[in-house]
C-alpha cells in the first residue's frame, strides 16, 4: 500500500531477473514468472524486516523526540526529566487518598484551592495541610530514591 515501497520493489524484481540473465520465453508465461519472482522478494524482505525488528525495532521519531533532537536541551536532561516525572508519579501513586486527590486535583487539573474545598467538602485549609503534606511527602521519598534538587 506504500508507493514507494512499491517502486521499490518493482525494481528489485527487474535487477534481480537482469543478474539471472534469464532467457524469456514469450511462448510460456512471462508475466507469471515476474509475479513469482516479485513474491519471492516481497516474502524475503517481510522476513528480513521481521528478523531486524525483533534483534532492533525501528520505529518513528514522533514530534516530541524530533522536537529534543533539533533543540539545544541535552538528551541526557530531557531523559532524566522524564524518569524524575515518572518517579514523582509512582510516589503520588502510592499516597494516601486523601493526600493524593487534593495534590492531582490542584497540579494535574489546575484546581483552586477553593474548589478543590468544595469537591472533597473539607476546608480550605485542610486542603492547603494536604497540599504541603503531599509535597513534602513527595520531596523526602524522592530523597531516598537518590534525586537531588
Amino acid at each position: 500500500m506504500d508507493k514507494s515501497e512499491a517502486e521499490d520493489l518493482y525494481q528489485q524484481t527487474f535487477l534481480k531477473a537482469l543478474e539471472m540473465e534469464w532467457t524469456l520465453d514469450w511462448g510460456q508465461n512471462p508475466k507469471a514468472l515476474f509475479f513469482s519472482l516479485t513474491h519471492n522478494l516481497w516474502k524475503s524482505d517481510r522476513r528480513k524486516q521481521a528478523r531486524r525488528n525483533m534483534i532492533a525495532p525501528c520505529s518513528n521519531l514522533d514530534d516530541e523526540a524530533e522536537a529534543v533532537l533539533h533543540s539545544d536541551e541535552s538528551i541526557e536532561e530531557s531523559y532524566l526529566q522524564k524518569e524524575l516525572i515518572s518517579e514523582v508519579n509512582r510516589i503520588i501513586e502510592t499516597l494516601p487518598e486523601k493526600i493524593r486527590i487534593p495534590l492531582t486535583l490542584f497540579y494535574l487539573s489546575n484546581c483552586s484551592v477553593e474548589q478543590i474545598s468544595t469537591i472533597i467538602k473539607k476546608p480550605p485549609g485542610t486542603v492547603k495541610s494536604r497540599l504541603f503534606k503531599g509535597r513534602s511527602l513527595i520531596k523526602k521519598r524522592l530523597e531516598e530514591a537518590g534525586y537531588e534538587k
